[in-house]
């Protein structure tokens, strides 16, 4: 077996891997109905849970095969973990209260200014450094937005510590991308 088909195996067998774990983490709330009333999904849920996994994992598994570069697989894996975590947080019990807060509609716009950001980067190194920046900021302005005067401390430190985990996983992703393109500038290897 030459190198090129180990590693194409190898690849396949971690986009077995990605799907299945995005596939249990669809089918989890079903076990967790079966075993506590805390859970209620309808089929609503779960079809927005696959086609929110299946986003994901696509948009993934594009990246892997555009590039090979390590870093630039990381940034985007980043990049999608965040995206992935904020809106199924979100969407199960809410950022900013319960998942009826209108606060957490402000969400949507955060991931709306990642995928833009990526649209308009037209997925190059430079631009996803700077859109995931972009995103950070509009994170930190939700953050300001969910920050009402008179909240109770415990719940501004709930908001400022979930808010501030999103922050540094868009930071970080920009700080990978940003990465690759210096690497790339400079004609090192990947």
């Amino acid at each position: 077996m030459n190198g090129i088909e180990s590693r194409r195996r190898t690849a396949s067998r971690w986009r077995i891997l990605r799907w299945s774990i995005g596939a249990s983490l669809v089918l989890l709330p079903l076990l967790a109905m079966n075993m506590t009333d805390q859970v209620n999904w309808g089929p609503e849920d779960f079809v927005f849970a696959g086609i929110l996994v299946a986003v994901i994992c696509g948009a993934y598994d594009v990246a892997v095969w555009a590039t090979e570069d390590p870093a630039y697989r990381g940034a985007v894996g980043v990049a999608l973990g965040a995206g992935f975590l904020l809106v199924w947080l979100n969407a199960a019990v809410g950022i900013v209260g319960s998942e009826d807060n209108p606060v957490n509609l402000l969400y949507g716009g955060v991931v709306a200014v990642a995928v833009l950001g990526a649209l308009l980067a037209r997925c190059r190194a430079g631009g996803m450094a700077r859109a995931m920046l972009a995103t950070a900021l509009a994170q930190m302005l939700v953050t300001l937005i969910a920050l009402r005067p008179g909240a109770a401390p415990a719940e501004a430190v709930e908001i400022l510590s979930l808010n501030g985990m999103f922050v540094i996983l868009w930071l970080a992703a920009a700080w990978l991308f940003r990465r690759v393109r210096e690497r790339r500038r400079r004609g090192l290897p990947s």
